[in-house]
């Protein structure tokens, strides 16, 4: 099984972008886990919001490369919420039937509609909008809770 997380840029320099290296080096511990990020369209005035998911969902889905088209997941604030529990338990059931998941986080316009059709599961990170490098984040830490849970550790309370 390869976690993989697909997503749109890289994160800034800073605080945020060490936390997020840490719970993503945290992570790997428990998954073999591949990141792959994709360029960021730049928006202008003559090219739309729906242009740009277009183009960036193109990419989104070239990165998913290796991995079964049923076993793609869109992180769309719309998707289905799960706890730490059943989020570990279903990345355990992946593992179990030797099935990998790609993880497909937008950028600041979201996801294109074709990423969002292509996706078996369409799952929520947090019900709000969130910047990519905080979805990002919290999948990471979400990916770590898993292994820690499945392999009963104390980190989860």
């Amino acid at each position: 099984m390869v976690v993989k997380f697909v997503l749109v840029g890289r994160p800034k320099a800073g605080a945020l972008a060490n936390v997020i290296e840490d719970y993503e080096t945290r992570a790997a511990r428990y998954w073999p886990l591949q990141i792959v990020e994709v360029r960021e369209e730049r928006g202008s005035n003559s090219v739309t919001p729906a242009v740009v998911k277009q183009r960036e969902g193109e990419r989104l889905l070239a990165g998913c490369q290796g991995i079964d088209p049923h076993h793609i997941v869109a992180c769309d604030p719309n998707g289905i919420s799960m706890s730490s529990e059943k989020f570990a338990k279903w990345l355990q059931d992946r593992r179990d039937s030797a099935q990998s998941a790609a993880f497909l986080i937008g950028g600041a316009h979201g996801l294109s509609d074709e990423v969002l059709n292509s996706a078996r599961v369409k799952l929520s990170v947090a019900p709000w909008t969130l910047t990519h490098e905080l979805a990002r984040l919290i999948l990471a830490e979400q990916l770590y809770r898993a292994g820690t849970i499945l392999r009963g550790e104390p980190y989860h309370k």
